[in-house]
């Protein structure tokens, strides 16, 4: 992956640098990493990667090379690809060069380039110490948001099922990227990290948001209420002394004691999760299928601990 990134960046800045427009032979014969090929295998890895670009909004263009239009070669005008003056203040060029040092996409930080290119400055120290390191799993992350932004349906393995999804967004939440889209099932949130075979589909625009759909809105639900499960009505006990923060965190009235309630539940991964950061203090009562991924989760714990 690191290689195909350093070509196809290879690839953009000859093409800025190039005083006039260049053929492919020019580019097999001076970007590294395209010099090693046949011609079969450049010519395919050539055009993936123009192809890469164009995506990522570089305007490519063809244009002949001389008087005849005979020859063509391919250019891209620093003008064109240049980011507007967006007039930012120094304050808020500050507070954007920290945030691109605070999140990490595969321990790598995150837009530093650019926001240098927009006026920024690039200071490392006293910042290094916030990072947040967002997961390995950027380059599911690159091929999602992709799909996202060009509306195209995606598969994917999920928790040993095959899930075909139309995804409406990305979010970052609690140390973890999450996808929302919709199924066959109805509307369901996927761990990204936990996304395995990923496949996007050729077609854009293959799908339409629901009207209405407001991303914010879907993470200020409990974690466990959208997911890829089919829905769940689970009876939980909690103990007195922890009652009255899981009847906040539900939005319910506080018992004057021991509190038993029904959940519905999507996502029963979240809800192990929640139910298990009570401890002792809480115990799923039924049904039988939630009491043993319980059981099983501890058991796992337990075994770790060992």
């Amino acid at each position: 992956m690191q290689n195909v990134v350093e070509r196809v960046l290879n690839l953009l800045i000859y093409l800025l640098e190039s005083p006039h427009p260049v053929t492919a032979e020019d580019v097999r014969q001076t970007v590294a990493g395209y010099d090693d090929q046949n011609d079969e295998a450049f010519h395919r890895m050539f055009e993936r990667d123009k192809d890469v670009l164009r995506r990522l909004g570089v305007p490519i263009k063809m244009e002949a090379l001389d008087g005849w239009e005979i020859d063509f070669g391919y250019t891209v005008d620093p003008e064109e690809y240049a980011i507007p003056d967006p007039g930012l203040k120094h304050e808020e060029r500050v507070a954007l060069s920290v945030a691109a040092h605070m999140v990490r996409l595969g321990g790598e930080a995150a837009g530093v380039d650019a926001i240098i290119k927009l006026g920024g400055i690039e200071r490392r120290a006293g910042i290094e110490p916030l990072g947040a390191d967002l997961g390995e799993e950027a380059e599911s992350l690159g091929a999602l948001f992709g799909a996202v932004t060009e509306r195209r349906k995606v598969t994917f393995d999920y928790r040993g099922h095959k899930r075909p999804v139309s995804p409406y967004g990305l979010a970052h939440r609690r140390g973890h990227w999450y996808m929302v889209g919709g199924t066959p099932d109805g509307e369901r949130m996927y761990r990204v990290d936990r996304i395995e075979n990923l496949e996007v589909g050729a077609e854009a625009g293959a799908f339409k948001k629901p009207r209405g759909f407001d991303m914010k809105s879907t993470f200020n639900a409990q974690p466990w209420e959208a997911g890829p499960d089919q829905e769940l009505s689970v009876t939980v006990r909690f103990a007195s002394d922890v009652a009255w923060w899981a009847a906040r965190s539900l939005g319910i009235d506080e018992p004057d004691g021991v509190l038993e309630t029904e959940v519905q539940v999507v996502n029963r991964d979240a809800f192990v999760g929640w139910v298990l950061s009570f401890g002792e203090g809480a115990e799923v009562v039924a049904p039988k299928e939630m009491r043993q991924m319980m059981e099983s989760r501890v058991r796992d714990v337990v075994g770790t601990l060992k």
